[in-house]
């Protein structure tokens, strides 16, 4: 990775996600467009300045992975995997629709570059920590990505992996925080808060580092590291981010636009 970002070519991938977004769950009419829109900046960074990987041989033993633990946003996985090659962006225009390859959630191998099944919050780093002990054990130089919401930290079963991880020195893991401050039903603090989060991190025996979820010159920088404990991201982001009326309300988490919102939407994101 060459130490200049290339912001406005990063930018115009994350826009073309995020009207990719727009459109397919407006064309749905289903949830989970906010936590969608907040990732796209995370997922650009990591498919187009990160991850290494060759769209046309997704099975490669030595590919990193991505796991998307925040399985209900996958909208923005699917429109990122589209933009990087992965399949054909037509193919989005299946999505929730009766025999599409593209569910609500993700779904392991349904298509290129689905790497796990989820969508139950709390699981997907259980699954990364295994996959990185694995890719030691083969020795193949394979990293592990994990997206994770904060919402599912209030998941125990996060804590258990976090701990293991630690245990077992598995710096070829790294766990992202998409820290947009709210889950479907309010914000995240209000419900159970979890602050301070980096330092909670850190006495889990996690290196932590924390960012603006949204500026590819902090997100970028901070995936590349080389000490011998796993290392978390945690990406402050806005929920809805790109879309003004959608942004910082938690409403968005399960609502899907109108014909009237999807205009304003597809206006501000042209």
């Amino acid at each position: 990775m060459s130490e200049a970002i290339d912001t406005a070519a990063f930018a115009v991938h994350a826009k073309n996600v995020r009207r990719m977004i727009v459109e397919m769950i407006y064309r749905a009419k289903c949830s989970h467009i906010g936590c969608s829109l907040s990732v796209a900046d995370i997922l650009t960074a990591l498919y187009f300045g990160v991850l290494r990987f060759d769209p046309a041989h997704p099975d490669d033993p030595k590919r990193d992975r991505l796991i998307m633990s925040k399985g209900h946003g996958v909208a923005a996985l699917y429109a990122t995997l589209a933009e990087r090659g992965f399949f054909a962006r037509e193919e989005l225009d299946s999505y929730g629709t009766d025999g599409t390859r593209l569910a609500s959630h993700v779904v392991r191998n349904a298509l290129p570059g689905t790497e796990t099944s989820n969508g139950s919050g709390g699981h997907g780093l259980s699954l990364g920590i295994g996959m990185a002990i694995a890719a030691r054990n083969a020795g193949n130089g394979a990293r592990i990505f994990v997206v994770s919401g904060d919402g599912e930290l209030e998941e125990g079963s996060v804590w258990e992996a976090l701990l293991f991880g630690s245990h077992h020195g598995l710096a070829n893991v790294t766990m992202v925080v998409d820290q947009n401050g709210m889950q479907s039903e309010g914000s995240t603090e209000t419900i159970i808060g979890i602050e301070p989060l980096a330092d909670k991190f850190r006495a889990f025996g996690w290196d932590a580092a924390v960012v603006d979820g949204h500026d590819f010159t902090q997100l970028i920088p901070a995936f590349s590291h080389s000490g011998s404990r796993p290392r978390v991201v945690i990406a402050k982001t806005t929920k809805g981010k790109g879309v003004s009326y959608m942004e910082n309300k938690w409403q968005w988490h399960n609502s899907s636009p109108n014909d009237e919102q999807y205009k304003i939407a597809m206006e501000e994101l042209s």
